[in-house]
């Protein structure tokens, strides 16, 4: 099986990015469940995965294409392994930024073997050249190599074995129509309830030896953004806070002075998120405000807010965007402790 290529734009500045960071890949392996039946929530796209593998299984055919979709940290990858270990093949795990020429893409798909599943994280950043290799890959299941230069080249095709392609995706805006139309299966994952985090940070726990009770178990999941990755690295500084402070017993006092050491507040808003609330009341009179406008005046990068804070600030209701700009509600004031004004327009 191929390792995992990832390529980072930039760390992680704080705990509660989603994103993958090295700490992450030491750990998840032995966390992610095996199987779609100990795999915990998404329970739609588990009853349409469970029915897709079993029929292709009685045809002794291999899965059609897949994508995934929707914010950093909610178990693409775990599903994407869970299918080819139910399908019984092998998995080769890639990632957009990390195929840079059309020839790299086609070294990988000719190494495939009948019935083996590809996985792109980050699929919207391959670049169109390569994601030219993909259309005759995915539907013909064929490679057009280009031999020489001039008016002597000539085009050869080369024939693949019948793979799945698995894409996964924070943004699938940014993908082309041509590659998202060649997926006979697009699902999108939805955020966590706090029951779903409880289970998966009791079972976490299990693996890493810590007895963890329900009431910690739902404090944690509580404060975990409604993510998977999250509410495993929240136990992971769980863990430790409780290994130092309390002699490695997780009470529900030690769930609450671990958080709050580490900034992070009863609905899961860290720094950033608190800094992004903060800096629309007060410089710009709670909103309307433009992404980039935003972005400038609290020091971080527009895509981070976009990907990373917005879609959960947007969940709870904190935020809202406007086409005139993104604005803070009246949750978002009483969240800050403080009381909107009677006559903003954002009510």
């Amino acid at each position: 099986m191929a390792k995992r290529t990832i390529q980072t734009e930039k760390n992680s500045k704080n705990m509660m990015d989603a994103g993958f960071t090295g700490e992450d890949a030491g750990v998840e392996s032995s966390l992610r469940p095996k199987s779609l039946d100990k795999y915990i929530g998404q329970e739609k796209i588990k009853k349409s995965l469970k029915i897709y593998i079993e029929a292709a299984k009685e045809r002794g055919d291999s899965l059609d294409h897949i994508l995934f979709y929707g914010p950093p940290g909610l178990g693409k990858t775990t599903l994407a392994q869970i299918m080819a270990h139910e399908m019984g093949v092998n998995i080769k795990i890639t990632s957009g930024p990390a195929i840079e020429k059309p020839g790299e893409m086609a070294a990988i798909l000719n190494s495939l073997q009948e019935g083996d599943i590809l996985f792109v994280d980050e699929i919207h950043r391959i670049s169109r050249q390569v994601e030219e290799v993909l259309y005759p890959a995915m539907e013909d299941f064929a490679i057009d190599i280009m031999i020489g230069k001039g008016p002597t080249a000539r085009s050869i095709r080369l024939d693949l074995p019948k793979f799945t392609l698995v894409g996964a995706t924070t943004r699938a805006g940014m993908l082309s129509a041509p590659l998202r139309d060649r997926f006979g299966m697009i699902h999108r994952m939805e955020f966590y309830n706090e029951k779903e985090l409880s289970q998966i940070i009791i079972q976490s726990a299990r693996v890493l030896g810590i007895e963890v009770g329900e009431e910690s178990a739902i404090e944690m999941a509580r404060r975990s953004r409604g993510t998977p990755r999250l509410a495993n690295r929240t136990l992971k500084r769980v863990r430790d806070y409780a290994q130092v402070r309390n002699n490695g017993i997780v009470s529900i006092d030690i769930v609450r002075e671990a958080l709050n050491l580490l900034e992070v507040d009863d609905m899961g808003l860290d720094h950033t998120d608190h800094e992004i609330l903060k800096t629309m009341i007060e410089k710009f009179g709670g909103g309307p405000v433009g992404l980039d406008t935003l972005a400038a005046a609290i020091g971080e990068d527009a895509g981070t807010i976009e990907d990373v804070y917005e879609p959960y600030l947007i969940k709870c209701g904190f935020i809202n965007r406007t086409p005139r700009g993104r604005v803070v509600t009246q949750p978002g004031y009483e969240q800050m402790g403080l009381k909107m004004p009677e006559d903003s327009d954002n009510k």
